[in-house]
Order: structure tokens, then C-alpha cells, then sequence
């Protein structure tokens, strides 16, 4: 009988020129299997944490996506970039913002970079721009959990910055005024940090995805008759308010990742990655 399919978490540390599909690709040809992919993209100048999903954890990609996030950001100060970035047309201007620096905090409403990702009639914003077309992206809300200065030398700044998912950093910079995102790297999503990270190179090692999930997602303990439904891969109704949870029986042994499904005449959790 041939083995399941490996299923589990690769937490994966970018470096910076790649795409985040390119360390996709490595991580199917480092672990020989097909179905991988990642939670939330990094620009290819960017530098740190990828969690990548492997096997059946594909299934959970949104909610690792929902993670907060937390950046290390150089700006470069006095100078403009097309893009926000390094990669862009950068214009000089020897006007530095307001010191000290502030950012924002807490709910604002922020419009998506037009060399971005995001997609417009189907089509990736940076595609449209690079083609000189006028990209009218729409405004979204993001939360700053917080922010610090690290250091500054001169024109340079560096900032630690956390986050809700879909924050754009390089916005976040060019709204200080005249300044760009020179180096931006992903320290941390959720509890997941880049140390002990795969290199994108040489051997990959999975994370067990209930132990990885175990660190930001609740537990519900179950009698025997659910556990045992879980178990024979059917779903039971909730008893938890939570989207994804991890159900253990009685003496705490985990049994599966359930996710909340409403829309019947009760919640039900459906069980979506098994023991």
C-alpha cells in the first residue's frame, strides 16, 4: 500500500529577487510532491517569512492568510519611486518628510499600490501599469497593530511595523511624503517567525499541520459520539462561535481541524484536515 501524501507546514525564509511562486517551485522539487502553495505573497524585492501549505493543509490557506504580520521596513527618505519600491523610476528630491516620523494607527482605509498583485478584471494590477495603462484600484479597510523606529542614519529609517493581512507596506511609506520602501522583510506571521527557517535551498522539513495549527487555533474537547463522527469523516453540530478549531476527544488526543459551516438549520463543523 503506497504511503498518503505528505501534508503539513513549511515555514520557508524568501530571499530577496525571487518570487513567492518561485519558492513554491523549490518547495515541490525539495519535498517531490505536487500540491503546495503559499499564504500571502511577498514582492519579489522582499525578503522573509512564507508559510507554505503542503497536501491537505492547502485546504487552510485563508485562515493563515488572516494572520497578522509583522515587517522590518528601510525607507528611504527624500526621494519618490513609481512603484514604492527599489524596482521603480526614482526621482530624487531632497525633501525629507516631517520629524519625527508618524504613522498611522489602528482602522484606515488604504488604496492598494498600482504595481501590485491585486486583481483587476481578472488581470494583475502590475501587469496593467507596466503596460502604461491607468490602474484605479478601490480602497480597503487594514488595521497598524503598532509600529516602532528602529534606527536612522541620515536619509534612511528603519521601522518595525505589525499589521492585519492586506496592508501594503509600501504604501504605508509613501504616505509620509517623499520617501520609498528601499528593504522590506516579513519577520512574523501570527506566532510563525523566520527562525529556524527553510533557506529555499537543500532539504525541507514539514511541520506537523495540527502542532503548527495547535499554536493560534482553539481546542474543543469531544464526547465519544462526535469524536468518533469526526473520525469516519462526518460532520457534527457546533459548539463553538470560532471559523477553525481543533477537535480532540476526551483525553485530549486531536482528531481533526473543523471548520464552522452555516447556513443549515444549525452550525455544523465539517472536518477538513484529519489526524
Amino acid at each position: 500500500m503506497n504511503d498518503p501524501p505528505a501534508t503539513g507546514i513549511l515555514l520557508a525564509d524568501k530571499p530577496r529577487g525571487i518570487t513567492s511562486h518561485d519558492v513554491v517551485a523549490r518547495a515541490r522539487r525539495a519535498l517531490g510532491i505536487r500540491r503546495v502553495g503559499h499564504a500571502g505573497t511577498l514582492d519579489p524585492f522582499a525578503t522573509g517569512l512564507l508559510i507554505v501549505l503542503v497536501g491537505r493543509a492547502t485546504r487552510l490557506q485563508r485562515f493563515f492568510m488572516a494572520l497578522p504580520k509583522t515587517y522590518e521596513v528601510t525607507a528611504q527618505l527624500g526621494a519618490t519611486s513609481s512603484t514604492g519600491d527599489p524596482e521603480g523610476e526614482i526621482i530624487a528630491t531632497g525633501v525629507l518628510p516631517a520629524d519625527p516620523l508618524v504613522l498611522p494607527l489602528g482602522v484606515i482605509r488604504q488604496r492598494p499600490p498600482a504595481y501590485s498583485a491585486v486583481k483587476v478584471g481578472g488581470e494583475r494590477a502590475y501587469a496593467r501599469a507596466r503596460r502604461g495603462e491607468t490602474v484605479e484600484l478601490q480602497e480597503r479597510e487594514v488595521e497598524i497593530y503598532g509600529w516602532e523606529p528602529l534606527w536612522r542614519e541620515g536619509d534612511r529609517v528603519g521601522l518595525r511595523i505589525a499589521c492585519s493581512t492586506g496592508t501594503y507596506i509600501r504604501s504605508l511609506i509613501a504616505d509620509l511624503g517623499d520617501a520609498y520602501c528601499l528593504e522590506l522583510r516579513r519577520t512574523a506571521i501570527g506566532p510563525f517567525t523566520t527562525e529556524d527557517a527553510w533557506e529555499t535551498q537543500g532539504p525541507a522539513t514539514l511541520i506537523d499541520v495540527l502542532s503548527a495549527c495547535r499554536r493560534f487555533v482553539p481546542s474543543i474537547s469531544l464526547g465519544e459520539p462526535e469524536a468518533e463522527a469526526l473520525r469516519n469523516g462526518q460532520a457534527i453540530a457546533s459548539s463553538t462561535d470560532m471559523p477553525l478549531a481543533l477537535a480532540t476527544d476526551a483525553g485530549g488526543t486531536p482528531i481533526a481541524l473543523v471548520e464552522r459551516r452555516d447556513g443549515g438549520p444549525v452550525p455544523m463543523l465539517r472536518p477538513i484536515v484529519p489526524a
